[in-house]
């Protein structure tokens, strides 16, 4: 191919010229026109001519011997975003080659941004090819490779001979790197954007650790290349001491494999993969593992998990998710994952301005040791649309709901074996539509009042149990009016705002009885307060006359922070027994509600949540503080259940957790995390992590236990560690360099 201009003729036609120049500027180039006429004619792929334009500085140039051109002194060259620094520049045009005396400074911004220094060189008059002495060559301003030679090749190939390699910071007091990597022989291959070490020995503080005739590895910058990944070790009180060793497989721009074989010490062979692919229109991913261990003699056990997102024409999403797992301590053994019900299934959603479309179908898969796959309801599905606008004619806002839900159980049985309330075999299919209506007026005296209606209806069939109809219709009307009065006082230390709030809620006392599949655990909180339902689904609904009533204060400070405090409660005029008797909710009258909630300028929050009733016995209290500086992160929450008023509990639970970050300013990072139950008096799970980074390595270092009451998993304390070197790749290491002492 014919280029317009190159460097050689630039230069050569300084030579013709000849004479004696100062502070000289050259940018010369033989026009596109010449060379036709010298080599025929011009191709039509050749580089335009600012792509190829050749600049020489320096403060003295001059011509010996007809074909000699010597420029001396703050030399600079500039050459297809090249650029060579250095004290003395000889271009033999006989010989064709430029002689080069240093110190000399050669940057490469197109070859992952490399730059070059070394004390002398001979180099083609465009660079590409030659050999440079007593080199150091840093790529991406993290990898460096010193070496006694390096010689490059059509500006692909740069091979370096004795090599030292590293990307740690190197002190003159103390040269001795945390890591390096010696080679005879180091190949670095700008196209395929690797690097190759031959006979590569790893050191570690000075101490040779590894000998590898062969060692590839990516050059700085890639994020997508075939080859082994960073190992990790994991020791393990079931599997005892192992290591993983990633290997990753590029496919393509779109398309990856990890194979991870995992050995531990006599006690497990395990074989994960990882498949991943990335369509126009959305990912897919499936990972797995098969496993031979001695925690469960002679069987083979492993896990399949796959996701897929999709986006699908007129703007919906759909998503498919699979899990399957051989036994019920598999994934907490390999640390895989903490679930413990495993659905697998299909969403589709759409979410417009007013308009919201949702549909869930799948099974669930328990590995729990206190239920039964066969007689509970795991297979289920949901769907509803849903409709907002405003009506030109009354004003406000309406809601229109059309939802369903079907919950089918594997037995076929009538009894109740476990005693649940509940017939095993029991299957029900439901669909539900509600109207709702809302609008709030400004009232004299700056109070704020509100109506609210409500239809609803529902078709039920039910399968398997004696207690209801095959098919159930059924509806109910709510109203509701509610009244707010905010009082606001302000000076110039402190805001304050007083809201009492007043509702009252009419629904008929009576509701054709149906079975109950998604409203189990109804909950009381300040943001159902002040609401029609507090039921989480719509088999159960909220009957008869009823009063909620509370009050709300914030003070907001002119420094910054902010407290402010809700309490309310339920008012009914008759107890209609909806809710299970010692919750929050049962009774004429539910518990009282306090809210507290406090914000500071320094990161402090604080919020806490009680219920208790009149003779202040507390039947839940929740409370959690965080504090996050820049250097850390604190984060405690403690939650009391008394078990009378959760159907779902045995005892009480009374639980602390605690999750704490720290950024040490010498690189250091630890973290902790702790469960702890009060009533079983035991830890559930601690955690504790420890990393360090800096320039040029990471290491992460990790300590976990996990404690358990179940019959099918043991207790298991976990050990990682993991070791990562910085310049390879796209590994990117700390902010943190080595300090050198002076």
């Amino acid at each position: 191919m014919m280029r317009s201009r190159d460097l050689k003729a630039a230069l050569g036609a300084l030579v013709l010229g000849g004479g004696l120049f100062g502070a000289y500027t050259l940018a010369l180039a033989d026009s596109l026109a010449a060379q036709t006429a010298t080599n025929g004619a011009a191709d039509e792929t050749a580089i335009p001519a600012s792509d190829e334009l050749a600049t020489l500085l320096a403060d003295r140039v001059q011509i010996e011997d007809q074909n000699r051109l010597v420029a001396q002194g703050n030399v600079e060259m500039y050459y297809r975003s090249n650029r060579l620094t250095a004290t003395r520049v000889i271009y033999d045009q006989a010989q064709d080659k430029l002689i080069i005396e240093g110190p000399i400074r050669l940057e490469q911004p197109g070859q992952t941004g490399s730059i070059i220094v070394a004390s002398q060189a001979e180099l083609s008059p465009d660079l590409r090819n030659g050999i440079l002495l007593s080199a150091r060559m840093v790529m991406a301003r993290e990898l460096q490779l010193a070496a006694a030679s390096i010689e490059r090749t059509d500006g692909r190939l740069t091979v370096m001979k004795q090599v030292v390699a590293s990307s740690c910071e190197v002190c003159i007091n103390d040269p001795t790197p945390l890591w390096e990597i010696r080679a005879r022989k180091v190949v670095h291959d700008a196209q395929t954007k690797q690097i190759v070490f031959y006979d590569a020995q790893f050191r570690a503080a000075g101490m040779p650790i590894a000998y590898l005739p062969r060692l590839r590895m990516p050059a700085p910058g890639v994020t997508r290349m075939s080859g082994f990944l960073r190992p990790s070790l994991r020791t393990t009180s079931s599997l005892g001491a192992g290591i993983k060793l990633p290997y990753f497989f590029a496919l393509g721009p779109s398309r990856d494999l990890t194979v991870t074989p995992y050995v531990s010490a006599a006690r497990t062979a395990t074989l994960g993969l990882r498949y991943r692919e990335a369509y126009n229109w959305g990912n897919l991913e499936l990972s797995g593992a098969v496993s031979d261990d001695d925690i469960i003699p002679n069987e083979t056990r492993g896990y399949l998990f796959g996701d897929l997102s999709a986006r699908l024409p007129d703007d919906f999403k759909l998503g498919v998710q699979l899990r399957l797992v051989s036994d019920s301590s598999y994934l907490l053994n390999y640390d895989i994952s903490d679930e413990d019900r495993l659905w697998s299934g299909i969403t589709l959603e759409r979410v417009r301005a007013g308009e919201m479309i949702t549909a869930r179908f799948g099974n669930t898969h328990s590995i729990r040791d206190d239920e039964s796959n066969s007689i509970n309801p795991m297979l289920s599905g949901t769907a509803q649309w849903v409709r907002s606008f405003s009506p030109a004619s009354i004003g406000g806002l309406a809601t229109v709901r059309f939802s369903t839900l079907g919950a089918r159980r594997a037995s076929d049985s009538t009894l109740d074996s476990d005693l649940d309330g509940v017939p095993d075999g029991r299957d029900m299919l439901r669909g539900s539509f509600t109207a709702n209506w809302q609008r709030n007026w400004l009232l004299p005296g700056g109070m704020l009042g509100g109506i609210e209606a409500q239809y609803a209806a529902d078709i039920i069939q039910t399968a398997s149990d004696p207690s209801y109809d095959s098919t159930i219709l059924r509806d109910q009307p709510t109203l509701a009016t509610e009244l707010r009065w905010p009082w606001v006082k302000s000076s110039t230390r402190a805001s304050y705002v007083i809201e009492p709030i007043a509702q009252i809620v009419w629904a008929p006392n009576n509701l054709t009885a149906s079975p109950d599949e998604d409203s189990l655990l109804p909950e009381f909180d300040e943001g159902n307060l002040f609401s029609l339902l507090r039921f989480p689904g719509e088999d159960m609904r909220e009957t008869g006359l009823r009063a909620n009533l509370g009050v709300s204060w914030t003070r907001y400070d002119a420094s910054g922070w902010s407290l402010g405090v809700l309490a309310g409660r339920i008012f009914r005029q008759r107890d209609l027994s909806q809710f299970s008797a010692g919750s929050a909710l049962s009774g004429i009258n539910s518990n009282w509600l306090v809210s507290t909630q406090l914000s500071t300028s320094k990161g402090l929050t604080w919020t806490n949540r009680a219920l208790f009733d009149d003779d202040l016995s507390f039947s839940r209290e929740e409370m959690r503080v965080a504090w996050s500086a820049e250097r850390y992160q604190i984060a405690a929450g403690y939650l009391w259940v008394d078990a009378a008023s959760d159907s779902s509990l045995n005892t009480d639970l009374s639980e602390l957790r605690l999750d704490t970050q720290w950024q040490w300013a010498n690189g250091w990072q630890s973290s902790f995390s702790t469960r702890y139950d009060f009533t079983a008096e035991r830890a559930a799970r601690a955690q504790l992590g420890l990393q360090y980074t800096n320039e040029c390595v990471l290491v992460d270092l990790s300590l976990s236990r996990r404690f358990t009451s179940s019959t099918s998993v043991s207790p298991e304390t976990d050990f990682g560690l993991s070791v990562q070197l910085v310049g390879f790749g796209s590994a990117q290491g700390g902010a943190v360099r080595r300090m050198c002492a002076r």
